[in-house]
């Protein structure tokens, strides 16, 4: 390979081993925490490990060194997998396959559509926003069908700015146009994910993401939470109308932060005028350019006070209460907010 390859190779693993440890060090003990689920630090430090050696191999022209003939892998699958040290020639009959499939994969995320609809469930309510900072987002919500026929709510959020989380936050959502028909549980999607971007060259800090599949009919929601902010469950009814709202904690790390990940699967019902709130740092980092934010505590007394409205008004007030808090700051980060309630169960 040429050494501009090594050259842009190295910069970008550099961009990316620097911008996890200015977060480690800078990041609050809460943060850290939401991020890397139940996981440790420790993981974190290990993952550095491998982008350190990367770095290493890159500046010394060895990265993508086939360990058996000691030839160079192709520039593609080195760009999907920095880790890559073997030819495809090589390769067993199993790992054949495995690269194979995923090479397909790709082939397939490139001709995914990216646009996105709203579904339409019987005795459900869905209202969704998104907003970039800048012309361009690294938030991403949508929605799609499992191989179970269970419906499937994404949110994510690519930590980082402008284009280049723009167009990361593009193939994750063409790569999950493909995985989520071809699976039947959110810890699929994710591993299937993980596995995609953990070494991905255009990877530059971390991915958080919750995937969700609900099932209509019973209201049974299984999700998984990658180190993303805790979507806010509202129980409906009398005993509940004030009580304070119940968080989906992370489950597993932030895509990009570990070598290796494990993802659970937890399990809630959403019954009658039950409310589930799905949101980005924007939301709660809103107002933060000017000294203070909208922040957590903020979010979770409206929502509170405002239990049982329909989705689209508890969303539109959202937004004017964000909007009188902020007034005509400038947005510190890209706005999602997706608002997901059971209107009546299939048999009301």
């Amino acid at each position: 390979m040429e050494p501009r390859i090594f050259a842009r190779f190295a910069e970008s693993l550099r961009g990316q081993r620097d911008a996890l440890v200015s977060w480690l060090g800078t990041a609050s003990d809460a943060e850290k925490e939401t991020r890397l689920g139940p996981t440790t630090q420790t993981a974190v430090r290990e993952h550095l490990d491998v982008l350190e050696n990367a770095i290493g191999k890159a500046e010394t022209s060895e990265l993508g060194r086939c360990k058996v003939c000691h030839d160079y892998v192709e520039e593609h699958w080195l760009e999907t997998d920095y880790t890559s040290c073997v030819c495809i020639d090589h390769l067993t009959g199993p790992e054949r396959s495995r690269l194979e499939a995923e090479l397909e994969l790709s082939q397939k995320v490139q001709k995914a559509l990216l646009p996105h609809t709203v579904p339409d469930l019987s005795g459900w309510e869905i209202a969704a926003f998104s907003r970039p900072a800048s012309i361009v987002g690294g938030d991403y919500f949508d929605f799609g069908t499992f191989a179970n026929g269970h419906q499937a709510l994404v949110i994510a959020d690519v930590m980082g700015k402008g284009m280049p989380a723009s167009m990361l936050m593009a193939s994750l959502q063409a790569s999950l146009r493909i995985i989520i028909p071809e699976s039947t549980s959110p810890q699929t999607v994710l591993d299937r994910v993980n596995q995609v971007f953990r070494h991905n060259i255009n990877l530059t800090k971390f991915v958080t993401i919750v995937v969700a599949a609900l099932d209509p009919r019973t209201g049974i929601l299984r999700y998984a939470n990658a180190g993303h902010n805790p979507p806010l469950l509202l129980r409906h009814g009398t005993q509940h109308r004030t009580a304070i709202p119940e968080l989906l904690m992370p489950t597993g790390a932030a895509i990009g932060l570990l070598e290796n990940s494990l993802f659970e699967v937890k399990e809630i019902c959403l019954g009658e005028g039950d409310t589930l709130v799905f949101y980005t740092d924007g939301l709660i980092d809103a107002g933060i350019l000017t000294g203070e934010s909208f922040g957590d505590e903020r979010l979770r007394d409206f929502l509170r006070k405002n239990n049982g409205l329909p989705a689209n008004t508890l969303m539109r007030g959202l937004l004017q209460e964000l909007q009188g808090f902020a007034g005509n700051a400038a947005p510190a980060d890209d706005t999602t907010i997706v608002v997901v309630r059971r209107v009546h169960s299939s048999h009301g």
